[in-house]
C-alpha cells in the first residue's frame, strides 16, 4: 500500500510540475520566421566552411532609392527588413525579388547580385554564419 501511495504522489507531483512548465511556456511566444535549406533564389545551401565558426549581426540602412554595387556573399546570411523594403536582382540571369517591412528571407551565397532600395529606403538586420578570416561580402570587379 505504501508503493502504491507513494508512486501515486510521484505521479501528482510530476503532474503539477508539467501544469507549471506549461503555464509558464504560455507567457513565450515563438514564430519562426524562417527556415530553409537554400536562398531566396532556391539554390541549396553547402556545408559551412571550415575554420573557426563566426556569428555576425548587422543592422543596414540603406537611403531611399540607392543601387548598391554588384556583390557575392561567401557564407550564408538571413534578413530581416526592419523597415521600408529591398528589391534584389541576380546579375546572371536578371531574376529579381522584393522584401518589404516584416518579411525574413536568406540570402545567396557566391552568387553575383545587387540590392536596390525603395523610395523609403531600406532597413535590415543580417546575420552571418560565417567562419572567422573570410569577408562577409565581396565587391565584384566590374
Amino acid at each position: 500500500m505504501y508503493k502504491i501511495a507513494s508512486f501515486l504522489i510521484a505521479c501528482l507531483i510530476i503532474a503539477n510540475t508539467a501544469t507549471a512548465a506549461e503555464n509558464h511556456n504560455q507567457d513565450i511566444t515563438k514564430e519562426t520566421l524562417l527556415k530553409t535549406d537554400s536562398s531566396w533564389e532556391g539554390t541549396k545551401y553547402a556545408p559551412y566552411p571550415v575554420g573557426t565558426p563566426q556569428i555576425t549581426m548587422l543592422r543596414v540602412t540603406v537611403k531611399p532609392n540607392t543601387v548598391l554595387k554588384w556583390h557575392t556573399h561567401p557564407c550564408i546570411s538571413a534578413v530581416y527588413m526592419t523597415e521600408g523594403n529591398v528589391t534584389l536582382v541576380l546579375k546572371k540571369t536578371g531574376q529579381r525579388k522584393t522584401f518589404n517591412k516584416g518579411d525574413s528571407f536568406t540570402d545567396t551565397v557566391d552568387i553575383e547580385h545587387q540590392g536596390q532600395s525603395g523610395t523609403s529606403g531600406a532597413e535590415m538586420l543580417v546575420f552571418f554564419a560565417c567562419a572567422d578570416k573570410i569577408p562577409l561580402t565581396v565587391n565584384s570587379a566590374h
